[in-house]
This record gives structure tokens, sequence and C-alpha cells, in this order.
């Protein structure tokens, strides 16, 4: 079931397991804050638990439970703490939540001290549920696991270190745990309290459907990885990746200080620009009908899909009129574009409007068109990689007339940088910056995330220009790429010996 609510209901044998991981006695009082149609209630007194306070803000759910108060866990009076907390919490974007939720949460001060408004509902439960735990109470939640990683969620992810630690971390990838949602999945056991942390217990559940009870319960964890800390990426990983990525960012060092160079140093980062509706701007006719004013205003785009390591497969062409005012012009001076648009009219006039009256002909949401009108090559890659399938990445060289639409992000170099675009096109293709990115990176089940964030923190191997060998490898390895036919082996194999090098002068 999905509405304005985010309801998503839970499979028993989530349920069960769930209850299973709980070491409470029978008489604890435990907390359910978003009970939805009362099947954790149900199987927690099957289980014996029956102190039992739960929260539903829609009235015509768990209608039949004394337990249940119908009424926001958010702002609701709570004068008790809990031994246990227990449920799958509702997670909504900030721009979908209802008007009244998020009035609701600008008056919170949890939400207002940790979150911002690219916050996921979801964080003011994991906050409360915390606040509300006993010394040594335990939290259990089935959620999704994307804020983990996320740059905004950083201050619920410090709250959470300082307030206690996880014992165990289930990963479902991309199991389909909610029939309906496609969304990576989670279930963790957090302990408040002020003990010293332990290692976190760390499994995974790859199957593509919904696990059975005794499959959950004949998990082992896969790996033990260290305490989450204050102020630094969480990386559930074993100590032998750890080691790895450490040694890569080693590699990547600043000399001043212990920092390393980044990629955001060196590169003006956009994502592309937003037509609102790809197939209406999409010119798949010949061009040659068309007179010189038409061709003019032809952009020329790459697709996604027509990217691959270092270089790109194709153009596709695409009307952009965002420069012409009026129909009558669009009508009399572009005939061809103007009857191709007017089979899409309907659904154009559809487009979200972002607040302001958008003519019909206009691209919606040209953003970072001033920085892609820059005259110099840039690297292009998918806004978004699988990587269920491949050990690769598709950062690709572009000509300067050549601009990215929304499935495709652009670095452009900076002005002051001497490196060549092509040895930062060779560098971001290294294996090295797949697996730093695949871990390290915003990952949500096996889909990795390339907007401006997450691409400006990849670590950067700068060039020593006091080294003659140094620069050397670097003008090997920009003309290799500058060549028709990348010998791709050759080009790693120098990356390889630079990488070797000692970390770079600030």
């Amino acid at each position: 079931m999905k509405n304005k609510l985010a309801q998503y209901f839970t499979p028993t044998s989530i349920v069960d397991f769930m209850i299973q991981l709980t070491d409470v006695d029978a008489h604890s009082r435990i907390l359910e804050p978003a009970c939805g149609q009362g099947i954790f209630l149900d199987r927690l007194k099957e289980n014996g638990y029956h102190n039992i306070l739960a929260y539903e803000i829609d009235d015509t759910l768990a209608t039949t439970y004394e337990e249940v108060r119908h009424e926001s866990f958010v702002s609701a009076k709570i004068s008790e703490s809990f031994d246990l907390i227990i449920g799958n919490p509702p997670y909504i974007r900030w721009k979908h939540l209802d008007d009244a939720l998020k009035s609701e949460l600008k008056t919170n001060l949890l939400w207002k001290t940790h979150c911002n408004s690219l916050c996921d509902y979801l964080h003011i439960f994991i906050l409360r549920a915390i606040e509300l735990l006993k010394e040594e109470g335990q939290l259990l939640f089935i959620c999704p696991e994307y804020w983990i990683n996320t740059t905004h969620s950083y201050k619920l992810r410090n709250y959470m270190v300082r307030h206690g630690y996880f014992e165990a971390i289930y990963q479902f990838k991309e199991t389909p745990i909610f029939e309906g949602a496609n969304v990576s999945c989670m279930i963790f056991k957090y302990i408040k309290s002020r003990r010293e942390k332990p290692p976190i217990r760390l499994s995974r559940f790859e199957a593509k459907r919904v696990p059975m009870l005794n499959e959950l319960q004949n998990l082992t964890p896969d790996f033990e990885c260290a305490p989450l800390k204050e102020d630094q990426t969480w990386l559930l990983e074993p100590a032998s990746t750890q080691g790895v990525l450490e040694a890569f960012e080693q590699q990547c060092q600043k000399h001043t200080n212990e920092t390393y160079h980044t990629i955001g140093e060196f590169c003006d980062i956009g994502n592309g620009m937003v037509s609102g509706l790809d197939k209406a701007f999409q010119w798949r006719e010949t061009t040659e009908d068309l007179d010189k004013q038409e061709q003019y205003y032809l952009l020329k785009v790459v697709k996604a899909k027509d990217l691959q390591a270092f270089q790109y497969k194709k153009i596709t062409p695409y009307i952009f009129l965002n420069e012409i005012a009026s129909e009558i012009t669009l009508k009399v001076a572009f005939k061809h574009f103007f009857a191709h648009l007017q089979a899409h009219r309907p659904r154009l006039e559809m487009r979200y409007q972002y607040n302001r009256s958008i003519p019909y002909w206009h691209w919606t949401f040209p953003r970072n068109l001033k920085l892609f009108s820059q005259q110099q090559p840039r690297i292009l890659v998918p806004c978004k990689e699988r990587i269920s399938n491949k050990d690769y990445f598709r950062f690709a060289l572009a000509e300067p007339d050549i601009l990215p639409t929304q499935d495709v992000t652009a670095l452009l170099k900076k002005s002051h940088v001497r490196e060549s675009i092509e040895y930062i096109l060779a560098f971001l293709n290294h294996p090295k910056v797949f697996y730093w990115l695949r871990h390290k990176g915003i990952v949500k089940g096996n889909i990795v995330e390339f907007s401006e964030k997450p691409l400006s923190s990849i670590p950067f191997r700068a060039i020593n220009w006091e080294d003659e060998e140094e620069v050397a490898l670097h003008d090997v390895i920009t003309r290799a790429c500058q060549t028709k036919e990348i010998d791709i082996p050759f080009v790693m194999e120098q990356l390889d010996m630079l990488l070797q090098h000692e970390p770079v002068l600030g």
C-alpha cells in the first residue's frame, strides 16, 4: 500500500526475524512508533511481549488495538523511556512530504538541530527513538540504507555515534522486501550506551526475493567491521578493504597535511540540463531539410547509454530554443521544430513548472548551461551506474560543443589546473577509483550515483611538476588518451607507476 504517508507493510518473515534479534525480557517496555496494520504488535504478543505502546498517524489502521494511539509519533508527548523500540518507520523525501508533516517538522527541535530539507522523514524517527530509549535500550528498525553515506545525513550519523553503537547490521541490497518499493533496505540493531563500542557484525542477503524466516535465522556474519566514528565516512567493510582504500587515499595525499587531493579541487562539476520531456526535444529526423538557423539551434548531446570508458559512441541532436520568447517566432522561423513539437505539446504543457510559467518549447531547467558553454573539452559520466554486472565506470571525453542532459554529469577542468583533461580522464577510469567509489561513494543497492558531491570527493593524484619522471608519465598518459584507439592496459600501467611515487608536494 502506497500513499502520502509512505505505508509499506512489513513481511511476516522480516518481523519475526527482527523480534528474534532482541534479547529483552517479557516484562520490558516496548514501543512501536509506526505500527501500520499491526503486524509487529501481533507477533510481539505471540512471542510473550505485552507491555507495549504503539503509535499510528493513520486512524484507519490498527483500529482494534488498545495499545495504539492514533497520533503522530513525531510530536507525541511521551514522558517514559523504553527497553526496546522496534518497527518499520516511514521514509519520505522532504519534497514529497504532506504540508502538515512539513509544518510539524519545522517546529521540532530534534529535526531543526540535526536535519535539513534534504533529509528524509525517516531521520526524525531514528532520532526520536534514540532519545526515548533507556540506557542499554535496543533499537531495531528496517529502513532504506542510503542515509549511511549521504552527505546530508552526517548529523544523524554523528548523533547515533555519540549516543550508542550498532551491534549488528543486515543488508538486503536489491532484495524486494516491500512490494512496489524499489529501495535497498537494511535491518539494524542499535544499542543506546556509553560503553566502549564493539565491532559491528554485518551480514548480507543477496537473493532478489523476500527471504524466508529460516534463511534469515541461518545467516552468519559475513565479517566484522570497526565501530563507526563521528565526522567520518561510514564504511561497512572488513579491515582488509579499509586498508586498500586508505592506501589509495595516501597515494593521493597532500604534502602539507594528512588530507588528500580530491577531484573537486581540479574540476568544476555539473549535473546535466533537464528538458522535462526528452522525447519531445530529440531530433531523430535528417538535418538536411533544416535551414541554417534551425541547425544552429540543435544541440549535440551524448546520452548515458552511449557512453563508454574513455570515449562515447554517438551524438543525439536536441532542439534547444530557450532563447526564443515568442510562439510566433517559433512558428515562422523554426517551422520544422514547431511542427515537431506540436505532437508533444499536451505533455510539454503538463511538465513541472519550477514555480514559473515555462513556454512549451523551452527546456524546464537548463541548469549549468553557463558551465557547459565553456569552450573546453569535458568528461561525461552517467549520473547513475549499475555495478552488479561490471567492474568499471564510463568516464568519457567529449568535445567542447557537446552538452549533457539529466542522465549525464560533466566535469570540466578548472582554469588553474596544469594536469591535462586526458590525464584526469585516465585517472577517473582507473580500477582504484572504481573500488573507492564502490565502497565510499553514494551507493544505493548496486547503483552508484554521480552527482556533484560524490564526484568532487574522489581522491585525485596530482602531479608533482618538479619531478621530471612524474611529468614524463603525465605526458605519456595524455598522448595515449589522445589517440583514436586507446591502449587502456598501457594507460593503466603508466598510472600505476605514477601512483607508486611519493605523494605530491602541496
